[in-house]
């Protein structure tokens, strides 16, 4: 369980980590979910979710959304390499189930994977 944790080495925290990543944002985008990704100089993946109130309304189910992301996130981590991965939630994504969700980043974590790193596509 050590490497599938959801620490702060892992987590964007700040709104600097956030912003490198939308200055040269590469993108995976879908109906519900857009991720954006950078490289960083560090040798793990790290994390930001953002999921705007006007987009899911109600806080229950902002948390499900959220609860879903990092534990995808924390399945995938070690095979993303050293990307810094902005998740933006959009409308409609509190009507998935969690099974869906889970199937849509399973897809956008390949995605954005051969898009940030082109030579080792899987």
């Amino acid at each position: 369980m050590g490497e599938n944790t959801f620490s702060r080495d892992v987590r964007l925290l700040t709104p600097t980590h956030f912003g490198n990543v939308f200055q040269d944002a590469t993108s995976a985008p879908s109906p519900q979910i857009t991720l954006l990704a950078r490289t960083n100089q560090l040798t793990n993946a790290r994390l930001g979710i953002t999921i705007a109130k006007k987009r899911v309304k109600k806080a229950h189910d902002r948390n499900r959304i959220k609860r879903i992301i990092r534990e995808s996130f924390r399945h995938h981590q070690s095979g993303l390499g050293n990307i810094d991965i902005v998740v933006i939630g959009k409308s409609g994504l509190d009507s998935m189930t969690n099974q869906e969700i889970f199937n849509l980043l399973d897809k956008l974590w390949k995605k954005i994977f051969r898009r940030c790193n082109p030579s080792l596509s899987v």
